[in-house]
């Protein structure tokens, strides 16, 4: 007998109720996340009392060209000193590279990458990140190698996972005990650990939630669009307490909270694109909804998104561009996750992706088809209409990114990945080329993923970045990649970029990130792509084994 999506779901659902019986809420919670094995021996080589990186190309992050070759050179967890060795097509000037020793410390322990001809930038920074959990993907320690291996060396989650599961975790990552990015937690609205049960249904309320996120080591909130009183409440206190914002202004409280009223209360971060469209309607205020709408019908709230692309003021009329320069009034960071919406426009594209077969875990697959229960597996019966609607949506919403950027503004490169076939890691770089899309050169691409990320999550602490560049000071936090991702950015996919070879006559893949170095400590990324490839086929094979036994008992 064909073990199916639903019975799996429904074994688990009985195996969860039972453990809640025997050991009350925290254990339902622990099956529903397995935090990260401890970080083997094998795992990551250093921080190093030096490490050099060698004779480089340099993208450092802050949207200046290219340079090279560079020797980088880190002394633990920080750079140190970033050293240009010469000019291209020149042997490297050896006078002027950083010698392997430490005065004062002839015992260092020093470490050197040959980086000739390879690419150097900052770890990337998502701001828009889930683990995944019961029963898309269980184990943490598949996602976590899945945005290592493609660079991403901070994570900003919205959330994680359940709050006290993501508190050990960030710490755990924070002491590179585990191999995982560094975790900045934004808990959404009203959610907390144990000792934490007030609804945020009122302004005091609102207020105390967040100084309980702030005592217990969290970082920022993750909002909807609550009503004016709480937003305010909200906001006002985060600021107090040097804690960032991100909202997704949702279409059940859109109406009375767009983008422009949560910027005016003080919101850092507008996710996705809700409130943007709301906030520049022309001939009406609220969106014309067609009578049979029901928000829960998610076929209903994902169709009917698109159809605002023609209610709202033109492209470059003084309402457009007010709306945009009162935006950058507030310094607002725009963070599109345009590629957690990718399958809207073309489903059939984002379903053959290349890395499914290989990189997707049969769990999270059986998540993505379509069904009325799993969020965002909305293709009840996806058309064409959809898909042009979702083609005209993102014309516009392209332009609003593209003039923003032009403006000065803030927009981030981020994904909400495991939903909609959107894999992690992967869909971080899909986000990268929709942004070059829509007109970014891939230097501004590289910049919002890296320094305009870093400077997101920084500013509301008043504190400079600490990561997102490629420069003496910061944390060694960066990505080496053999090919130029400013020719291809298809080259930072972990399954690379296809390329004709005209001297074999033969189409060879090329690319995929060699290293991903996260304070300092250098990871092997080809190998954690393995790793996560290997638990794709130990779940398939436990699938094969249990249909078998299935069939056996027929």
């Amino acid at each position: 007998m064909k073990t199916t999506h639903r019975a799996i779901r429904s074994a688990l659902t009985a195996l969860s109720a039972l453990i809640l019986l025997a050991t009350a809420a925290e254990a339902l919670q622990s099956t529903q996340m397995v935090g990260a094995p401890e970080r083997g021996p094998d795992e990551g080589g250093g921080p190093y009392d030096r490490l050099i990186i060698r004779g480089a190309t340099v993208i450092d992050g802050t949207g200046a060209p290219p340079i090279g070759p560079m020797d980088i050179i880190i002394e633990g967890n920080r750079i140190v000193d970033v050293v240009g060795v010469g000019v291209p097509h020149r042997p490297i000037d050896e006078d002027r590279r950083p010698g392997l020793t430490i005065d004062g410390n002839p015992d260092a322990i020093v470490h050197e990458i040959d980086a000739t001809g390879m690419y150097v930038l900052p770890g990337f920074v998502d701001l828009h990140l889930h683990t995944g959990g019961v029963p898309k993907a269980p184990e943490a320690e598949y996602t976590y190698k899945l945005w290592m291996s493609h660079g991403i060396t901070t994570g900003r989650g919205v959330g994680f996972g359940p709050y006290d599961w993501t508190i050990e975790e960030k710490g755990r990552s924070a002491a590179n005990e585990i191999v995982a990015p560094r975790m900045w937690a934004y808990p959404f609205t009203g959610s907390g650990g144990e000792g934490w049960d007030l609804r945020v249904d009122t302004p005091e309320n609102a207020r105390a939630w967040v100084r309980y996120v702030k005592e217990t080591g969290g970082d920022g909130l993750k909002l909807g669009a609550h009503r004016p009183e709480i937003m305010e409440a909200l906001l006002d206190e985060a600021r107090s307490l040097g804690m960032g914002s991100t909202a997704h202004l949702n279409q059940m409280g859109v109406a009375q909270m767009n983008a422009i009223d949560a910027a005016r209360l003080g919101l850092g971060t507008v996710t996705h694109f809700y409130g943007l469209f709301e906030s520049l309607y022309k001939d009406h205020d609220v969106q014309p909804w067609p009578p049979e709408m029901n928000y829960n019908d998610e076929q209903h709230r994902f169709g009917q998104v698109p159809r605002q692309w023609n209610l709202i003021h033109e492209r470059g009329s003084p309402e457009w561009n007010a709306f945009l320069e009162e935006l950058l009034s507030y310094d607002v960071t725009l963070d599109p996750t345009m590629t957690a919406y990718q399958a809207s426009w073309d489903v059939d594209d984002q379903m053959y992706a290349p890395w499914h077969e290989t990189y997707t875990l049969p769990t999270l697959w059986d998540f993505y088809e379509a069904n009325r229960e799993d969020h965002g597996s909305y293709y009840f019966d996806w058309t064409t209409w959809e898909e042009v609607a979702w083609r005209d949506f993102l014309e516009v919403w392209h332009d609003l990114l593209n003039d923003y950027k032009n403006m000065g503004g803030r927009v981030t490169a981020s994904s909400d990945a495991g939903y909609i076939y959107n894999l992690m890691g992967f869909s971080t770089i899909q986000e990268m080329e929709l942004l070059q899309h829509a007109g970014f050169h891939p230097l501004e691409v590289i910049r919002a993923a890296t320094m305009h990320a870093a400077e997101t999550l920084f500013k509301p602490t008043g504190r400079p970045i600490e990561f997102g560049v490629v420069r003496a000071g910061l944390l060694a936090d960066l990505v080496i990649v053999d090919e130029n991702p400013i020719r291809n950015l298809k080259v930072l996919y972990g399954t690379g970029a296809r390329r004709l070879n005209d001297e074999t006559g033969e189409v060879e893949t090329v690319g995929g990130i060699l290293y991903t170095i996260k304070d300092g400590i250098v990871y092997d990324a080809k190998q954690l792509l393995a790793d996560v490839a290997e638990m794709v086929e130990e779940q398939k094979r436990a699938r094969t084994t249990a249909t078998d036994n299935g069939n056996q008992d027929d």
